[in-house]
């Protein structure tokens, strides 16, 4: 029956193919820059399309005298007659005020794009920190001292700095494979907030194109092509804060574009021993927009960092007054890291319903960190501070060609990354300048070949998404702590299957199913010393969810959905040992919503709740350390053309075990923060308030053994990094 039901659809295709009418069209701004997003329509016979990054569209089954309606959620929307289906159809959009009406929840395979779009426009990001918390149910916590990797948690995950999610800026690698400090260590300190144009997301392992470290999900920035305006800015607030801005407009006409920008930051944070974190970025973008709508963009940036911090401190210490909440026991601890990256990214067309992406990056990256987790533990007489180092050199190259059939989309690609990594290390030493030994030094050399085929066909109000997913890695390591010269390697490959499956009841409610499998690498050095096992541990997850608007200015969306995870070795970093892990279970709801109460004023909310279990260890023994089960965040934000703007934003995360028997607990903690500004022609003047009401809280907390130096005996406890009191940051920008 299914197989005649198909046949019948390909007939109904084909035949309709043959009759119908390709209609071509560039949607562009007033500046004639591309408007990618935009949603064409044809109502009277209900097709529909979307335009692509250079503003390029195409739309089946159109005659002459048809009328197109296309709409954006950040201009009006415009009902255009067809003249002449054979002529190119240029469409001028005006710019209007942000509008939850004008969005059209699209059928096509990532409508949760809506809601990061909605967020960036009415909350717009304004510092390094709210990056990754665009991404709905996502929280992090600064790990220590400004300059190292957040730790982030979604769906049930402690990630660590990166382990079950995967991040990239226009295609590029963010997390870093068998990284001196943690499996998939993930610094996005290197991205400027203001040049942010878009955030693709995901949560589970539901897409083709993303392959390692997709488990819990997948964050993908897109950088503007396009600066339209020159902005300077400067920033100045508590703890010594200071940051300043600058956003150039160096090209801009309707054939190419070019920008440079540039941050620089200082901050002494709220610690007794000041972090002197200094952070810069440089950052320049070329875009050439070729014939054929074909399109090249370079990109050149630079980041580097330095920081001094006071680390995580035991509960017991603050108790017995030895030091306060913002006190230290090795305040030697911090480090520096660095990062160069070249990307090319070149749109070129085959012919009018095929193209090619193709994308290349090469990056050279420095990391050197110190830390004290243990205190005396080890080393009663010199601390156990330890040193992470390395240097890397990444590079990767990804061919994508896309093809429109006559019911449907098919996507195919061939790619690679490889990792080199010199003086891998992990040494004990004392005050930052003293080595005392080596535990781990050793070069790792990673290679990742992948292909996946992907396709989306659509009968009717039904789109399938089948995709299948290749995977090739090969580990090299040489230990150079070892006499004799050893150079080990192990290769191993996956297969990830998916199918997601999306019923589009109208242009206001999509109802999905998705099914997949993804994996996590593991470290180099636990794939040489397990002699292959457990290389790639998979997970296997699915949804049950919906996005819904049932009124013009309300659009909301959940899902319900399950997680597996298989048996893995994990690596840590921080002492240079392989711990096995069990088999793990994670189940949970999210639930979100997105409302334009007046034309200005914009509420949000999120609320995830995951029940997250080992499944090979005894009952009340099977919590998973740090796993979060509830998390909510949202806000309320009035944002006009000019004039006043205003925002409160809050994010909630409910106590969780610290360990695995649940006796110790990390406590949670509900967050509110504030901004507000005035806009007056090309200045403005903002106010940014951190924790407005003063609540002590710790960003991030462990269960650890440690032993201070007058203790006999060694106590495990929480240990944290305390939040941020309360704190004020003023800010002026100009734009020209």
């Amino acid at each position: 029956m299914m197989k005649n039901i198909v046949f019948m659809a390909m007939l109904v295709g084909i035949a309709w193919q043959g009759d119908a009418q390709t209609l071509k069209g560039i949607i562009t701004d007033l500046q004639k820059h591309p408007v990618e997003g935009a949603y064409i329509y044809l109502p009277q016979k209900g097709f529909h399309s979307h335009s692509d990054k250079k503003g390029f569209f195409l739309l089946d089954g159109v005659d002459t005298s048809d009328t197109l309606v296309i709409s954006h959620m950040t201009y009006e929307t415009q009902h255009i007659q067809v003249q002449n289906i054979s002529d190119v159809l240029m469409i001028r959009l005006v710019e209007k005020q942000f509008s939850l009406e004008e969005i059209r929840i699209m059928p096509q395979v990532n409508a949760h794009l809506l809601i990061t779009d909605i967020d960036i426009q009415s909350n717009p990001v304004n510092s390094s920190q709210e990056i990754l918390r665009k991404v709905p149910g996502l929280v992090i916590g600064q790990h220590a001292g400004g300059g190292k990797a957040e730790q982030i948690f979604l769906r049930g995950f402690d990630i660590d700095h990166g382990t079950d999610i995967n991040i990239t800026v226009d295609g590029m690698p963010v997390n870093m494979v068998s990284h001196a400090h943690g499996q998939g260590y993930a610094d996005l300190h290197f991205l400027i907030p203001e040049t942010i144009e878009k955030i693709d997301y995901g949560k589970g392992p539901y897409k083709a194109a993303e392959g390692n470290f997709t488990t819990a999900g997948y964050v993908g920035f897109q950088t503007k092509d396009v600066m339209n305006q020159s902005e300077v800015k400067i920033e100045a607030g508590s703890f010594n804060t200071a940051r300043m801005l600058g956003l150039f407009n160096m090209l801009s006409n309707e054939n190419e574009s070019a920008y440079l920008a540039s941050e620089f930051m200082l901050s002494d944070g709220p610690f007794i021993s000041p972090q002197n974190f200094k952070r810069m970025n440089l950052m320049g973008k070329y875009t050439r927009y070729l014939l054929n709508h074909d399109q090249l963009s370079l990109q050149l940036s630079h980041f580097n960092s330095s920081w001094d911090a006071s680390g995580q401190i035991p509960e017991r210490a603050v108790q017995q007054g030895l030091i306060t909440r913002f006190g230290a026991i090795d305040d030697t601890e911090g480090g520096f890291t660095g990062r160069n990256n070249f990307q090319a990214n070149y749109l070129k067309h085959l012919d009018e319903k095929s193209w090619v992406n193709n994308t290349a990056y090469l990056s050279t990256y420095d990391f050197e960190l110190y830390s004290n987790f243990t205190f005396f533990l080890n080393d009663p007489i010199n601390g156990d501070q330890i040193r992470q180092k390395e240097s890397r050199t990444l590079y990767g190259v990804k061919s994508e060609w896309n093809r429109i059939i006559p019911f449907g989309f098919i996507q195919a690609a061939l790619g690679f990354r490889n990792d080199v990594i010199s003086g891998n290390e992990l040494s004990r030493t004392s005050a930052r300048k003293n080595t005392l030994s080596n535990l781990a030094l050793g070069d790792v050399n990673e290679t990742n070949y992948y292909a996946y085929l992907n396709g989306e066909f659509s009968f009717g109000k039904w789109l399938m998404n089948p995709a299948l997913r290749f995977d090739w890695f090969k580990f090299i390591y040489a230990n150079q702590l070892l006499d004799d010269y050893s150079n080990k390697a192990v290769s191993q490959s996956i297969i990830s299957p998916k199918l997601n499956v999306f019923y589009n009841h109208s242009d206001h409610l999509q109802l999905y199913l998705k099914t997949g499998k993804g994996f996590h690498s593991n470290d180099t050095r636990v794939v040489v010393a397990q002699n292959g096992e457990q290389v790639l541990p998979s997970a296997w997850g699915n949804d049950l969810g919906f996005i819904w608007k049932p009124s013009p200015k309300i659009i909301l969306n959940a899902a319900l959905w399950q997680l597996f995870m298989e048996q893995e070795f994990v690596y840590v970093g921080d002492e240079g040992v392989v711990e096995p892990g069990g088999r793990t279970q994670r189940a949970g709801v999210d639930f979100g919503f997105r409302i334009q109460l007046f034309q200005s004023i914009f509420l949000n909310n999120d609320v995830n709740y995951t029940y997250a279990r080992s499944i090979d260890d005894p009952e009340g023994e099977n919590f998973l350390p740090l796993a979060p089960d509830l998390t909510m965040m949202g806000g309320i934000s009035y944002l006009p053309a000019s004039g006043l703007y205003a925002s409160l934003k809050y994010r909630m995360i409910k106590n969780r075990p610290a360990n695995e028997d649940n006796s110790i607990v990390a406590k949670g903690y509900t967050i509110v923060d504030a901004n507000a500004g005035y806009r007056w022609n090309n200045l403005t003047f903002g106010l940014i308030v951190e924790n407005l009401l003063n609540s002590e809280w710790n960003e991030t907390q462990f269960a650890t053994e440690t032993r201070l130096q007058n203790e006999t005996m060694p106590v495990e406890e929480i240990h944290f990094i305390p939040g941020t009191p309360f704190s004020l940051k003023l800010s002026l920008s100009y734009k020209f």
